[in-house]
């Protein structure tokens, strides 16, 4: 991810510009993220908030503490309600942007999932890639 990353909600209107990659992307099957994504699991790609910019739209956020015991504000498109990106007390240097929301997905590539003792029994993802029972620390 070298080149300029943004990303967009579904109706256009929240248009962001991501910045600088922090890190690796990853899968997380916690149910906090199970349901704010309404999927099995949640791929975000962590950034640097310091060069992470919302250029467009209404953002609405819920805040909330998860299983982890850290306090997670989750960020999403007032007109579409898509889930756009989590940040975290915990880290405030960093924010975890939806992968399904980069308006260029290609160079995703997850390298770990955590939590994994809430993955659900039918959603599979390649078996030789780093798991965590609980987070990764």
């Amino acid at each position: 991810m070298n080149r300029k990353i943004t990303a967009s909600c579904l109706c256009g209107s929240v248009g962001i510009s991501c910045g600088m990659p922090a890190g690796p992307a990853a899968y997380c099957h916690c149910e906090d993220c199970r349901k704010c994504t309404g999927s099995a699991f949640n791929v975000s790609v962590p950034f640097q908030a310091e060069t992470f910019r919302v250029t467009s739209g209404e953002i609405g956020s819920f805040a909330k503490t998860a299983d982890s015991g850290n306090g997670l504000t989750r960020h999403f498109c007032r007109n579409c309600g898509s889930p756009l990106y989590t940040s975290s007390l915990r880290h405030p240097d960093v924010v975890y942007v939806k992968a399904g929301i980069l308006d260029d997905p290609s160079n995703v590539q997850p390298a770990y999932q955590s939590w994994c003792q809430s993955k659900v029994g039918w959603a599979t993802i390649l078996p030789d890639l780093r798991s965590y029972e609980k987070d990764r620390r």
